[in-house]
């Protein structure tokens, strides 16, 4: 199932001058600048390929150095994709260097880019991201501060969702794969949640646990449902000579749009969740509990499956994917 992108775009439409056709990213384009090396990545800002290519680094940025919850930092350059012939911009090219030295290439489109471009790019993103945890949580972040105001075709796999038959109803449920925290400390996916399985309630005002008794799975039949899908971040930046350190923390959380989250400034449906909404999360880093901010909100059809809710025998919350939710 695709996975929605997080916040990520390009940050405005190229000024074509009169009488110029418009160059947008092809396939064949795509495939070469997947292929494109740029050799220092400390002081090479201005490299051109086949005398038809251009990477230039996007605003003289410095590179992000970014560290998750496992530690590991992570180096990401971004550069200006440009067709030299009348130097139109084409995309960004990313370059994401592991604790290891491993170099991985993204390219993504201008938003101007046909839709094969974009198939294309979303299959690329999340290959490397089942070889490299998280990839996508860390590209995302780092593109979206930089081109955060043209979201649109990025943000939803660069097709128009609107037309997508999403059902709406009143189940107020979540996808089976969504990560239940047990009282044990582990997790489970929720579709293998059983009654009599001992789970985590968190007080909202205290912030602190509770074990509860599962009663019911409740489990509504397969349909297309339309799925609300958040990002929350937690980052920290410090500014240094070398680039922007970031300490980053993430969750996904997915459900139908209509059930409850608490955020900081009360009660809401998850589809009426906005960019910038604070949700309670656990900080794996710290064990504690802390506010996350919603970083990017999606909503679309999900594909044909079932969707399940827990009752349990107290509390008012359970967790989630580390993320708080109310019970219906």
């Amino acid at each position: 199932m695709k996975q929605f992108i997080l916040s990520i775009a390009l940050a405005s439409s190229v000024l074509v001058s009169f009488g110029q056709e418009k160059r947008t990213l092809t396939v064949e384009d795509y495939e070469k600048a997947k292929g494109f090396i740029v050799k220092d990545l400390d002081n090479d800002t201005y490299v051109k390929f086949e005398n038809t290519y251009v990477l230039d680094r996007y605003e003289s940025r410095k590179p992000y150095f970014i560290t998750g919850d496992d530690g590991k930092k992570k180096r990401i350059d971004i550069y200006k994709l440009i067709a030299k012939e009348g130097m139109q911009d084409l995309g960004i090219m990313v370059f994401y260097t592991n604790e290891k030295g491993t170099l991985y290439k993204a390219c993504m489109p201008h938003f101007t880019a046909g839709p094969k471009v974009w198939e294309k790019y979303f299959e690329d993103i999340h290959a490397i991201d089942k070889q490299e945890a998280n990839f996508v949580l860390k590209l995302s972040y780092v593109l979206s501060k930089e081109f955060g105001f043209q979201l649109y075709k990025a943000a939803n796999a660069g097709k128009d969702i609107s037309k997508e038959a999403g059902t709406y109803g009143t189940d107020i449920c979540f996808p089976g794969t969504m990560q239940v925290s047990m009282a044990d400390g582990g997790t489970r996916e929720l579709a293998s949640i059983r009654p009599g399985d001992r789970i985590i309630t968190v007080d909202p005002a205290t912030q602190q646990n509770k074990v509860v008794t599962v009663k019911e799975l409740t489990s509504h039949a397969p349909k297309n449902y339309a799925i609300t899908r958040l990002t929350l971040l937690a980052a920290q930046e410090t500014i240094t000579a070398a680039g922007t350190e970031v300490a980053l923390s993430g969750k996904v959380l997915q459900a139908t749009p209509n059930h409850p989250v608490l955020t900081q400034s009360g009660e809401k449906k998850m589809g009426e969740i906005r960019t910038g909404d604070e949700i309670l999360c656990l900080d794996k880093a710290t064990g504690t509990y802390r506010a996350f901010k919603v970083w990017h909100q999606s909503e679309s059809a999900g594909g044909l499956q079932p969707v399940y809710n827990i009752v349990a025998d107290g509390g008012s919350t359970f967790m989630m994917n580390d993320v708080m939710v109310l019970q219906k």
